[in-house]
């Protein structure tokens, strides 16, 4: 089995972070820094307007799928996290070559760390793809206000239909507007996960 752990600032994240959800393969490094330059501060414009484009545009030369670019922050500093995928999967080594050609692009911008993962595995639904790629798969629906005194709902994805996410549940099928969902995500059976091979 592959060990998992933190190597020369490489993070590899283990099998326990797999099991809750997460990305099944991360290659991230701190990002280097540059007293001479002024850094651009990222707000939500530029990782739209800017920083996405510029990641979207690498990965689709490198024949990768970009599939969402976020700015988290956390208490150990802020995580620009970049998420890729293929027909095939993703591997660690794609996750390495992609981070080694995209920092240099990204160095003018403002972050401590910078994460390129594969999708994960109960990665919530944000995008029009996301939902397409998800048809015919059981999902999650967490709504911001109580719908017939539940909050969440569950069901097979039917698809994306006049802004509303339409599932099939056992009581038949239901619609749900868009706007109503506070959160949309893939529901995971991680039976036989801690049998699995690395």
């Amino acid at each position: 089995k592959r060990k998992w752990g933190r190597r020369q600032n490489h993070l590899f994240f283990p099998q326990d972070r797999v099991r809750r959800g997460g990305p099944l393969f991360c290659f991230a490094l701190k990002s280097p820094r540059n007293g001479k330059n002024e850094r651009v501060k990222m707000a939500k414009a530029e990782l739209t307007t800017v920083v996405e484009p510029l990641c979207r545009q690498l990965a689709e030369q490198m024949a990768y799928e970009l599939v969402d670019v976020c700015l988290d922050k956390e208490t150990t500093g802020k995580y620009l996290r970049i998420y890729i995928d293929k027909p095939d999967g993703i591997t660690l080594d794609d996750c390495e070559v992609y981070h080694r050609a995209i920092q240099p692009k990204l160095e003018n911008y403002d972050y401590d760390f910078l994460e390129v993962s594969s999708p994960g595995i109960d990665r919530p639904l944000k995008k029009d793809r996301d939902f397409e790629r998800a048809v015919g798969e059981e999902i999650e629906i967490h709504l911001f206000k109580a719908m017939a005194g539940r909050k969440t709902l569950q069901g097979h994805l039917i698809g994306l239909v006049d802004g509303e996410i339409v599932i099939d549940t056992p009581e038949g099928e239901k619609r749900i507007a868009r706007k109503a969902a506070a959160l949309v995500k893939p529901v995971v059976d991680m039976d036989g996960v801690e049998e699995m091979e690395f």
